[in-house]
């Protein structure tokens, strides 16, 4: 690798996904205000929404969208252009 082209704050973070607590450990640049410990050894800490372990589209998992009440309402306001 190249020497003089990372930034210097170029260091392992913490992210932590705050849905289902999820820990992973990757290099980046981010700013960050807290630290946490992980095996005993403390890492900035990022707080994520969402991430791979907790997404639909890598779960496998998708969320339930009630649409019938939605459908139903645009079929009343657009009737009235119907031919």
């Amino acid at each position: 690798m190249k020497k003089g082209i990372h930034p210097e704050n170029y260091r392992l973070v913490a992210f932590k996904d705050m849905s289902n607590e999820d820990i992973f450990i990757t290099k980046s640049t981010v700013n960050t205000r807290e630290e946490v410990e992980v095996d005993g050894v403390s890492y900035p800490l990022v707080k994520l929404e969402i991430s791979r372990t907790s997404h639909p589209y890598y779960t496998g998992k998708s969320k339930l969208v009630d649409t019938a009440g939605r459908i139903d309402k645009f079929k009343n306001k657009y009737s009235k252009f119907k031919k």
